[in-house]
C-alpha cells in the first residue's frame, strides 16, 4: 500500500494584499501534516503581493517560501505605471502571475485577500484552478468594490441575519465563479464592523484550507 509520502502534492501559488492570516492557515496545515509519517495534500512554493508592504510578505519568509513584490509599480517602473489606466496595471500583473506559476509548475492558484482583479491569458490558462476567498455569501455583495470593511459595513447596512464566507473558482467576472464551499456566522444585535469580523476570520481560515484540500481532492481524481 502506498504511504501518504509517496503521494504527490498539489503545488499552489498564494496571493496576497495584507495580513495574511488566510495565508498563515494554509502554512500552519501544511507545516503540522507534513513529518516523518505523512504529508500535507499541498505545498505552497511562490507567494505573490501587489503590496510591497504586506505584512502576508514576512508570513512566507519565515516559513522560507518564495516571495515576489507583483505590483504595478513594481513590473512597470514609477513613471509608466503612473500613465498606466486600471485594466493596463491588472494585465501586468496577471500576466506576471501567469508568468511564475508557469515556471513553478503550479497547480493551483489561491487569492488569500488579493484585491487586483485578475484577467487575460492567466484566467484562460488557469481556468477552472484558480479559487478565492470572499467575505460574504455570495452572490451576495460580491463585485467591484466589495472587498474587507466594505463587505461587512454593506452586510450592516442590509440588517441581514447572517453572513459567512466564500471560497470560489475565479472566472472572467467579478465574484461570480462556481462556489466550492461557504461557512456561515449569525450577525447579532450590536455587531459593529470589527465584532462581525472577528466572528468571520476563524470560518475564513477554516474554508480556505478546506477549498485547497478539496480541489486537491478532486484534481488527482482526474
Amino acid at each position: 500500500m502506498e504511504s501518504q509520502k509517496k503521494q504527490k502534492q498539489l503545488r499552489i501559488a498564494v496571493l496576497v494584499s495584507g495580513g495574511g492570516t488566510n495565508l498563515q492557515a494554509l502554512i500552519d496545515y501544511e507545516k503540522q501534516h507534513t513529518n516523518a509519517t505523512e504529508s500535507s495534500p499541498y505545498t505552497i512554493v511562490s507567494v505573490l503581493s501587489d503590496r510591497k508592504d504586506a505584512f502576508a510578505l514576512e508570513r512566507a519568509q519565515k516559513a522560507g517560501i518564495s516571495t515576489e513584490i507583483i505590483s504595478a509599480y513594481a513590473l512597470l517602473g514609477s513613471e509608466e505605471a503612473k500613465k498606466a489606466n486600471r485594466d493596463e496595471k491588472r494585465f501586468a500583473i496577471s500576466n506576471k502571475i501567469l508568468s511564475v506559476c508557469q515556471e513553478k509548475s503550479v497547480d493551483l492558484i489561491v487569492l488569500a485577500g488579493f484585491l487586483t482583479v485578475l484577467g487575460g491569458d492567466l484566467v484562460t490558462q488557469y481556468s477552472n484552478k484558480i479559487i478565492n476567498l470572499h467575505p460574504a455569501l455570495l452572490p451576495k455583495f460580491g463585485g467591484e468594490g466589495m472587498w474587507g470593511h466594505h463587505v461587512h459595513e454593506a452586510v450592516l447596512a442590509a440588517n441581514e441575519k447572517e453572513t459567512g464566507c466564500t471560497i470560489h473558482f475565479v472566472d472572467k467576472g467579478c465574484d461570480t465563479g462556481r462556489i466550492l464551499i461557504q461557512k456561515k456566522v449569525p450577525v447579532l444585535p450590536g455587531d459593529t464592523v470589527e465584532i462581525l469580523y472577528s466572528r468571520i476570520a476563524p470560518q475564513e481560515h477554516l474554508a480556505m484550507v478546506e477549498g485547497v484540500l478539496l480541489f486537491a481532492q478532486e484534481f488527482w481524481q482526474k
